[in-house]
């Protein structure tokens, strides 16, 4: 899909034909529509290509006079009634006086541009527009690691309640998906080292400073990404040691009990065997299961004061 905006009295408009100062926004576009862009603008085909690949790492490149950069961007999907965070690649391209943008998926923070939700937006400021998407994204994932904390405690307490595999499994997507987010910061963080050297950012100081917040954004992105990501494994080694350790007290409480029903069935198999033994008399029924009772008796007291039952 090829969406096409640009800024028109402070607001975001729709576009009919790729004139200067527009923004092109490619949703996973088909081979036809790439080709159309490329034939039209000009546009390397390896660049509007490079956001199509899930895996492609986030990086700076220049070619031609044109500019790529990607940069990982989170997205949350649903399995089941769990939300489910990860990361997909977004490629903005600078050529001339138009800015192009490539993602496979449409729920993305350029919805919020898409949408009026960006003050101090125009299209026709490539530089400025770049930063704004890079802080917008370096905010999102703050925004997405708060939820994941959220979702780790409501699940902590479900799992001290059940200790069923589920909530455990839930868990498990959690702390893949922070590992998945600090990759990711990380390697935006490299791609903002790069910007902070390029001329026409440091032609225009308010682009400057607004770079600057970009980078102590993600870096306290990364920053909160590491701490959840201990939190979490720490409380996984912990579940671990409150499963095994209720394992052991069910074992230890079986095997008391198997020890305490063993003694009525030793006692009745010494009677029952075919030679002579006391206690045959008429009474010796009740005799026996006095015995046994007793036994029994002082044995689970016996475990009990070890506190092995």
């Amino acid at each position: 899909m090829i969406e096409i905006y640009k800024t028109v009295n402070n607001e975001i408009a729709h576009a009919d034909t790729f004139e200067d100062g527009v923004w092109v926004n490619l949703i996973n576009p088909t081979e036809e529509e790439i080709v159309k862009v490329h034939n039209t603008l000009g546009v390397e085909m390896d660049f509007l290509k490079a956001a199509l690949d899930e895996e492609e790492r986030a990086r700076i490149e220049s070619d031609n006079g044109q500019t790529l950069i990607i940069v990982d961007v989170p997205i949350v999907e649903k399995e089941g009634k769990l939300n489910v965070y990860t990361t997909i690649p977004l490629a903005i391209i600078l050529i001339k006086h138009i800015i192009i943008t490539v993602c496979l998926k449409e729920d993305t923070i350029l919805n919020d541009f898409a949408n009026n939700r960006v003050k101090s937006f125009l299209t026709q400021f490539k530089t400025r527009f770049v930063l704004q998407i890079l802080y917008r994204n370096a905010t999102r994932y703050l925004q997405y690691l708060k939820h994941i904390d959220k979702t780790s405690s409501r699940v902590e307490q479900e799992v001290y309640k059940s200790m069923k595999n589920k909530e455990v499994i839930q868990m498990l997507k959690l702390e893949k998906s922070l590992v998945y987010f600090s990759t990711a910061l990380k390697s935006n963080e490299v791609v903002l080292e790069k910007l902070m050297k390029f001329e026409y950012i440091k032609n225009y100081p308010d682009d400057q400073e607004l770079l600057e917040d970009v980078i102590i954004e993600n870096k306290q992105a990364i920053e909160m990404a590491n701490i959840y990501s201990s939190i979490l494994s720490g409380t996984m080694d912990a579940f671990a040691s409150v499963i095994s350790n209720n394992l052991n007290i069910v074992m230890k409480f079986l095997t008391s009990v198997t020890i305490v029903m063993a003694i009525p069935t030793m006692i009745s198999s010494f009677f029952g065997m075919n030679v002579d033994l006391p206690l045959r008399g008429g009474h010796s029924f009740w005799f026996i299961v006095i015995i046994a009772v007793v036994m029994c008796m002082v044995t689970g007291y016996t475990l009990y004061k070890k506190k092995l039952f």
